[in-house]
Formats: structure tokens, C-alpha cells, sequence
């Protein structure tokens, strides 16, 4: 297995880190959000993203950086990844600078729940759907599990990356913001195919950070119809502080 951190240092993406015919989607985010830490100056911390997952990611990929505007507060940039198919991967990212304001309101409370430690794995018998899954410790810590035929296509899991390197930082924290599966999936009695188009998401916070890599990840479907699930999705670190708020359209073969 290629370690995060060894990706990001510029090692041959490997067979672990792809799902299906692609690389794992969080990994692609992830990979656009490091393109413009390296190729833009004096990036603010990142506010905003959104992320269309236009076709696969598979073998040789590049990215190309353009800064979009920057203004006194706000910089705009988009990144293309691109793979041996062409186009992968479309990224629009919003950076900006801390400002005083007299506006403070949080309405993203955590769930009461166990500790990392105290949960089962998530997984049956924690053994992942797919590999990009190995990666991740993960928690089962409410709701349910995928294709468990559920009412409520809910989950909550404790998150973290095997990669002890990769336990801090904004990059590798995308990276496992999309480790779930579709929530959806909880309905499903049976494996069928799914693929993400489309994923927004804030960051809450400057610069987020949590206790021994463990986030809290919650996705709720709130829609599925005609082969599409809209999801919503907030992340939480172990202090109970909500970092990410995040939206998601998944495509359903069944």
C-alpha cells in the first residue's frame, strides 16, 4: 500500500488508492487542494469547495492551476486533474483571510457519542467495500452500515488515516472527509454500483485540527430519486468543534 503522505511527496498512484476504474474521489480533492497549496503563493486559509467529478481518474495524472482573482481578502482558484481519459477531476477553491467581525454563531452541535475506542468498526468484520478504504481506521459510532436494507440511510463514524503522517492538515483532512459510502448505500439490501458527480463542501474553521487523527464524519442521504441521492455531510474533530459542512450528489445503479 502507498501511504498518503508518500502521494503527496510525488509517488506513482497505486491500485489501493482507486475505486472502481477511478482513484477514490477524496484522494482527487485532495490532490487538487495540494496542487494550489504548490503552484499559489500566499494562499489564505481555504473557506470553500466544490469538486465535479467529470470522468475517471486513472493512470497518468496532471493537474493545471489557475488562479481565478485575487482580491484584498478572497482568492479564487480553479484546478483541473486530468487522467489518461482526459478531464477527472474539476475544482473551484475559495481561499480568505481572517477578518474581526462582530457575527459569531454556530448551529452544527456533535452527537453524543462513544470515543473512537469505545466503538465497534464500522465494516463488518472491518473489512472495507472497497481498497481505498484500507487506508482509514474506521468507527462505528451511530446510525448504520451500508446495504443493511436500513429506513434511515444515516451514518456516523470516527475517522482517522492509517498513515500516522497524515493526521493534521487540511489536505489529508479531505482526503478522508469523502471515506464514507454513499449513504444511500444503507438502503441497499445487495453491492451495486454508485459513482459521486458532484461535491461541495466549507471549511468552518482556519486551520482544523483534532486528538490522534480521529474526525467525526456524519452522512445523511435527505433524497434519493431517479438514480440520484443529495447527501449532507458534516465533519467534527474529538473536541466536538464542527470543521467541515459538506453537500454531495451520487449517482445510484439501482
Amino acid at each position: 500500500m502507498t501511504q498518503f503522505t508518500e502521494l503527496m511527496a510525488g509517488a506513482q498512484l497505486s491500485e489501493d488508492w482507486m475505486q472502481g476504474r477511478t482513484t477514490y474521489g477524496g484522494l482527487t480533492a485532495a490532490l487538487c487542494v495540494e496542487a494550489a497549496r504548490r503552484g499559489v503563493s500566499d494562499l489564505p486559509p481555504l473557506r470553500s469547495a466544490q469538486f465535479a467529478f467529470i470522468g475517471p481518474a486513472a493512470g497518468t495524472l496532471s493537474t493545471k492551476v489557475e488562479v481565478l482573482r485575487r482580491g484584498k481578502s478572497a482568492l479564487f482558484v480553479s484546478v483541473d486533474l486530468s487522467g489518461e481519459a482526459g478531464l477527472a477531476t474539476r475544482a473551484t477553491l475559495s481561499y480568505g483571510v481572517a477578518r474581526s467581525s462582530k457575527i459569531a454563531y454556530a448551529n452544527l452541535a456533535m452527537p453524543k457519542v462513544a470515543r473512537a475506542g469505545e466503538c465497534e468498526p464500522f465494516f463488518f468484520g472491518d473489512r472495507p467495500l472497497v481498497r481505498f478504504q484500507e487506508h482509514f481506521e474506521s468507527r462505528l459510532a451511530g446510525g448504520t452500515r451500508p446495504m443493511s436494507g436500513a429506513a434511515v440511510p444515516e451514518y456516523l463514524i470516527w475517522f482517522r488515516h492509517r498513515d500516522e503522517n497524515a493526521r493534521s492538515g487540511i489536505v489529508p483532512l479531505i482526503a478522508l472527509a469523502d471515506a464514507p459510502p454513499p449513504s444511500a448505500m444503507a438502503m441497499f439490501l445487495q453491492a451495486a454500483p454508485i459513482s459521486t458527480m458532484t461535491w461541495s463542501l466549507d471549511v468552518l474553521v482556519d486551520a482544523p485540527e483534532t486528538d490522534d487523527g480521529w474526525w467525526l464524519v456524519k452522512s445523511a442521504a435527505e433524497n434519493a430519486h431517479a438514480g440520484y441521492s443529495a447527501q449532507a455531510m458534516t465533519v467534527w474533530n474529538a473536541q466536538g468543534e464542527a470543521v467541515i459542512a459538506a453537500r454531495q450528489t451520487v449517482a445510484i445503479f439501482l
